[in-house]
């Protein structure tokens, strides 16, 4: 299909001030500030933990950002978990609108989604193709799909929908697996576990301590087919990816061979990961062990949580990060264009960086904005006691972030952000997102069994930035699935617009990039899931845009800003 081609406002003389391409500028000073009190964000995660170690315990819970009332805004979900046992106290997800002056408004009643389980995982998706993104809740004993009817409401449509998934779901990502301007639902499921059936485990031989799967049987993941009119249908079975060996945690949406079809990344917790490339009819072949990411370096399978693609050397290719347990380091692997993937983290900093952590929450953004995408791992260890017999590894450990330095190389830039940031939690999920519409990436933190932590980015903006939100016509309204291409002086970078990602939280579907000094965007090109091409020209730096389908930049685009 030819590329229509959108006239912006800037002249492309603008260009004379260039960076070589692709160069890697000067760093510049970037402080993630700790605002989540100022910012009223009050929530605390409960676990259910009652002593009695049960497992489920351990992996909750996620976060995202999301606009659920269209005003521009980036507002947060929180999800939470459950007492085992009727106490007397609710426990409720929290539902925060940001009032557009820094700070948030909790607004969880009455918005149909103060409704009390054990949740764990969130991905947020306009399934009804209606202009309102729409809430999708993994939970131990069954997920729910809220329908935003507006106003600030939801109605749980799960059962109307035909979503039955009471398998212990983690990670879920929306995605249009087969390109008919619907999207579908990939859920993610860990193992087969009861109260009834937990099991006694210990690691000093003495006192009971949460098991590792490896106790447990697995769980097939789930993949919804979206019928329209609000109806889906579990084709798990006929689309290939209904392994019940699996024990999911983590779940990405990627073209990994970049053949226009969206193919899905399960990260397994001490099974072979699995990469399902998309058929093209339907089905899907899981090539992990045959692209060298099913097992670690040590052809071991992994303890794996959290998952991201990025092309992060501009090579053209998204590239994947996986987190994992202690001993076994980051995963980042690159991507050879041939089918094939080589861990680059034994051989880098991220690696070293990593070895001692447990990271769950992990993601590429550039977090500097200097156009090269950072990574982001939240961490935090299982078991409260694990100091008592790895004297090395923390219960509570502090995230890590790694900057993008070129050439494919990272260095831990953990230390150089502020006081807060290398501050010891329990982290789990992991998000980001331009809250403060501000142009930098902020980032949303959750805990286990304690509260989640917003950081605002202060400094990434001293650099210029293009911000797109993409609004699909053909195509799904939420545009997953499109691939955005931003040519500056500097070169040119992709990104895939996608949900899921991270472990069991949503990012901000919009997608920065970052510019350096680069003084326009010369162009952007849009490949949308319809198969449909949009180029816009000449684009002023510093603003968020929205590109629908076929028409450009929509204005008025409503401010994400105060």
């Amino acid at each position: 299909m030819p590329c229509r081609v959108l006239l912006g406002t800037v002249g492309v003389a603008a260009l004379a001030a260039a960076a070589a391409p692709g160069a890697v500028g000067p760093p510049v000073r970037v402080t993630f500030t700790d605002v989540t009190a100022a910012a009223r964000v009050t929530f605390t995660h409960n676990s259910g933990r009652s002593g009695n170690k049960y497992l489920p315990e351990t992996l909750g819970s996620g976060g995202a950002f999301l606009d659920f009332d269209g005003d521009g805004r980036l507002d947060i979900l929180l999800v939470n978990g459950r007492d085992w046992r009727p106490t007397g106290r609710r426990s409720l997800s929290a539902l925060f609108r940001n009032t557009g002056n820094g700070t948030f408004t909790n607004v969880t009643a009455g918005s149909g989604l103060d409704v009390e389980m054990h949740g764990m995982g969130v991905a947020v998706g306009d399934y009804d193709n209606d202009g309102r993104d729409d809430v999708y809740i993994t939970a131990l004993e069954g997920d729910r799909l809220f329908h935003n009817r507006g106003g600030g409401r939801f109605a749980d449509v799960t059962k109307v929908a035909g979503i039955a998934n009471a398998a212990f779901g983690t990670s879920a990502a929306w995605l249009d697996f087969d390109r008919d301007g619907r999207l579908d639902l990939f859920v993610g499921n860990y193992v087969q576990w009861t109260i009834a059936g937990d099991l006694w485990c210990t690691i000093d031989g003495v006192t009971k301590s949460y098991c590792t799967p490896e106790s447990y049987r697995g769980v097939p993941s789930k993949l919804y087919h979206n019928l329209g009119g609000g109806r889906f249908e579990d084709v798990s079975h006929e689309a290939g990816i209904g392994d019940p060996t699996s024990k999911s945690l983590g779940v990405s949406v990627v073209d990994y061979d970049v053949d226009g079809w969206p193919d899905v990344f399960v990260t397994n917790d001490t099974q072979p990961h699995r990469l399902y490339r998309n058929n093209r009819n339907g089905t899907f072949t899981d090539q992990a062990l045959t692209a060298g990411v099913a097992y670690g370096e040590d052809g071991v399978a992994g303890s794996a949580r959290g998952a991201d693609f990025s092309d992060y050397d501009r090579s053209g290719r998204p590239h994947l990060l996986v987190g994992n347990a202690p001993n076994q380091m980051l995963g980042l692997y690159h991507n050879e264009g041939n089918g094939l993937f080589v861990d680059e983290a034994p051989r880098s900093a991220v690696g070293r960086a990593s070895l001692l952590t447990l990271a769950f929450g992990v993601f590429f953004f550039d977090y500097d904005l200097d156009g090269h995408p950072d990574i982001l791992a939240a961490n935090g260890h299982l078991q409260e006691e694990i100091g008592h017999v790895q004297s090395k590894v923390q219960f509570r450990q502090p995230p890590l972030l790694f900057r993008n330095v070129g050439q494919g190389k990272f260095e831990d830039s953990s230390g150089s952000v502020g006081a807060a940031f290398t501050r010891p939690i329990v982290g789990r999920g992991a998000a980001y997102g331009d809250y403060d519409g501000d142009g930098d990436l902020d980032v949303l933190i959750t805990t286990n069994h304690g509260p989640a932590h917003l950081f605002r980015n202060d400094g990434g903006n001293t650099n210029n930035w293009i911000s797109i939100r993409t609004r699909g016509v053909t195509s799904n309204r939420n545009g997953i699935g499109a691939v955005v291409r931003v040519r500056s002086a500097s070169g040119t970078q992709w990104s895939a617009v996608r949900s899921g990602s991270s472990y069991c939280s949503e990012s901000d579907l919009a997608r920065t990039f970052g510019l350096a000094k680069d003084p326009v965007v010369s162009a952007i090109d849009i490949e949308w899931p319809s198969g449909a091409r949009d180029r816009v020209a000449n684009v002023p730096v510093n603003q968020a845009v929205t590109i629908e389908e076929g028409k450009g930049i929509v204005r008025p685009n409503p401010s994400s800003g105060p």
